[in-house]
């Protein structure tokens, strides 16, 4: 049996995502993955309270909120066997589990940047989260090491086919339900932080 994944390239325009692309020279330097077409399952390294770009580590994302409101992006599907796909999962869920004890790789980035190969067992930048993940199903197009892999990388790899590129508001109105938008959206009138 066939399941998909999808990598999620974004750009939100943030201070510090600009300064990664004076760096990388590309548009999109935010990577994240998902389990559904819909993105409701969709995780990465990055801020934990969108307000301090300091505090970072492991988050499950909302596309809905926050600073994705006005992100573009790229979206790829992946093709991979259930045992892969269960593999990934089982992945995100033990890190999940423990995410106080992972957090933003800042050093690592000062490594991609030196091409010094750095490695933290308990800290990631978002494109080496997505890169180690992938790596628990082996993808053979996946040559670069995760600690030098950038959100770019992934456009040029053969296993993925690109889905959508542009407003990522756009692309999640068209996949969910009307019902669930609104009432996310009356909850968040209310004052309150919907959690994916």
């Amino acid at each position: 049996m066939e399941k998909n994944i999808y990598i999620v390239l974004t750009n939100t325009g943030t201070l510090f995502s600009r300064a990664i692309g004076v760096y990388t020279r590309k548009e999109l330097n935010h990577a994240s993955i998902a389990f559904d077409e819909q993105l409701n399952e969709m995780y990465s390294f990055g801020r934990k309270n969108k307000n301090n770009p300091f505090v970072g580590g492991f988050i499950k994302e909302n596309t809905m909120e926050g600073l994705f409101k006005r992100a573009t992006c790229a979206i790829y599907k992946c093709h991979v066997t259930l045992q892969e796909y269960n593999q990934m999962q089982d992945k995100i869920r033990h890190m999940e589990q423990q995410k106080e004890l992972y957090k933003y790789n800042l050093i690592g980035l000062f490594g991609l940047a030196m091409n010094i190969e750095i490695e933290r067992q308990y800290a990631f930048f978002c494109s080496q989260f997505v890169a180690t993940v992938m790596n628990e199903c082996n993808l053979s197009d996946l040559h670069i090491p995760p600690c030098f892999m950038q959100p770019h990388h992934f456009e040029q790899l053969s296993s993925l086919e690109i889905m959508y590129k542009g407003c990522l508001q756009t692309y999640v109105k068209t996949k969910r339900p009307q019902e669930e938008r609104i009432q996310v959206r009356s909850w968040e009138q209310r004052g309150f932080q919907i959690q994916a």
